[in-house]
């Protein structure tokens, strides 16, 4: 991964001379080939060329020949009145980032009719392979192979749900900021203030999302569902990428993804408030986010409209703070812990579908996990967009759970956790997963007998032909039983 994964500046169209794209500042300040310069990760005027050509960040240097792009960008931003994020900024931005290639110079390619055959083939062999290893049925309906710009078209609208939240913050404090008496003469400078900040979330969701585009394997990388329900998705020119230096066989390395691929798409397909779960837990965190009013006011009393990367140089100086209180720790830990909760039991599945068929099953599993925990797609992914960094000894505590409780229950027990949420360990639980499996185990034992003994009462007294009423009261009995129960295992986490 490159040491600054997501350079927020605007990529400069592809010139029709290729030789004219290799031009750069001699100083390296300007959006070469080079892209932003490590005093400048990311690329927002910053130093360099960008103190005194402040526009360059954004549209390349300002020849004749950009001088009209640049203007025509300028006026797109100006324009825009959709909602927190310019989506179509930030889509032209990931694709022209995708165009560009990556930092090897692998540029991106239409899959071709054998690499769409090889990943069906081994989509429909992991399916077969997972259904030893859990209860839970194929959740795919369609094989694809996806070119990187087909992964971006595809994940676009998952990307707007988890970033517009955040935006949507930044856009309520920009209205916040003046006076209310202030706020009706002042008008059109907030709305020109709103536009442009939908501009530079545009920009800098469709760089991270074009950047993404150039490592990711599959639509499930960051154990969100990315890509539509049902499709399992793989991309062949990464997963090459990928496994190049391991001195593993193309074959395995694909299988392996294809593996982890499909096991989450079983999981979200029927675990039915698993994907609503997830992005929930994003949303409340995003709404436990604090702007700094105080530098923003400072942006809005300085404003000039002839220099709008104010606004860009705000938004990546410390604008976001997560407040520290009891509700936003909350937010925080129960979305870690779900996503640790979804990789850890792929990851333990995966591995018991591998682990007596591919010989590098090890050492990829371990490959994947270093590059989680080095700061590999996820984890670089929801720091840039929401402020959050994940704690990559989640998945492995999480993988130890879940496989400590197959031992104790079976496949189909523990699958049965995902039947509701509340049924599912803890953050305080993945520090202890032999206790959370042998407090579960005593749990569920006690349900079963307590609800089999309501269910004999209930026959008995359908036999000795009691009043509609009785039956009433029994049910009620029983519905008490199962909460008094429920508050047993709450209180037992």
């Amino acid at each position: 991964m490159s040491d600054t994964p997501f350079g927020f500046g605007l990529p400069p169209e592809e010139p029709e001379n290729g030789d004219e794209g290799k031009k750069k500042d001699p100083a390296g300040g300007g959006h070469g080939a080079g892209g932003p310069s490590p005093a400048n990760p990311f690329g927002f005027g910053l130093g360099d060329g960008g103190a005194d050509n402040p526009f360059a960040a954004m549209f390349g240097s300002l020849n004749p020949n950009d001088l009209g792009a640049a203007f025509q960008q300028l006026g797109q931003m100006l324009s825009y009145e959709g909602g927190p994020v310019n989506w179509d900024m930030a889509k032209q931005i990931a694709r022209q980032t995708v165009s560009q290639g990556t930092a090897d110079g692998t540029k991106d390619e239409s899959v071709g009719p054998a690499e769409r055959t090889a990943v069906e083939e081994a989509l429909r062999l992991a399916d077969l392979w997972l259904d030893g290893v859990t209860s839970l049925p194929s959740g795919a309906t369609t094989a694809v192979a996806w070119s990187r710009a087909e992964w971006v078209e595809e994940t676009l609208p998952a990307w707007r749900q988890l970033a517009d939240p955040v935006a949507e913050r930044v856009g309520i404090a920009m209205g916040s900021v003046l006076p209310e008496e202030m706020q009706a003469m002042a008008g059109p400078l907030i709305g020109m203030m709103r536009s442009m900040g939908g501009a530079m979330f545009g920009q800098q969701i469709g760089q991270a999302v074009g950047v993404l585009a150039g490592e990711v394997v599959g639509s499930t990388d960051i154990g969100l569902p990315l890509g539509p329900a049902g499709k399992a998705a793989l991309l062949p020119l990464n997963i090459e990428a990928l496994g190049k230096d391991l001195g593993v066989p193309k074959e395995e390395v694909r299988l392996y993804l294809a593996l982890r691929e499909s096991a989450h798409q079983r999981l979200f397909a029927h675990v039915p408030w698993l994907r609503s779960h997830l992005f929930g837990a994003v949303e409340g965190y995003a709404r436990g986010i604090k702007v700094d009013t105080t530098k923003l006011e400072d942006v809005v009393g300085q404003f000039d409209p002839s220099h709008p990367e104010q606004l860009q140089e705000a938004l990546q100086q410390g604008m976001f703070q997560p407040e520290d209180t009891p509700q936003q720790k909350a937010a925080l830990a129960r979305l870690e812990t779900a996503l640790a909760l979804v990789e850890g039991w792929v990851d333990a599945v995966v591995h018991e579908a591998a682990s007596t068929r591919l010989t590098s099953a090890g050492a990829l599993r371990e490959t994947l996990r270093r590059r989680r925990a080095s700061g590999g797609p996820a984890e670089q992914t929801f720091a840039t967009l929401i402020g959050l960094q994940l704690r990559p000894r989640r998945l492995r505590d999480a993988s130890r759970l879940w496989a400590s409780l197959t031992d104790a229950r079976g496949v189909d027990g523990r699958d049965a956790l995902w039947e509701h949420p509340d049924m599912l360990p803890t953050a305080t639980d993945l520090d202890d997963p032999d206790g959370f499996v042998h407090r579960e185990h005593l749990d569920f034992s006690e349900l079963d007998k307590m609800l089999g003994e309501a269910a004999s009462k209930g026959a008995g007294a359908g036999s000795e032909g009691e009043a509609p009423g009785n039956d009433d009261g029994e049910g009620k009995g029983a519905e008490d039983g199962r909460d008094s129960e429920d508050g047993k295992d709450g209180a037992g986490r």
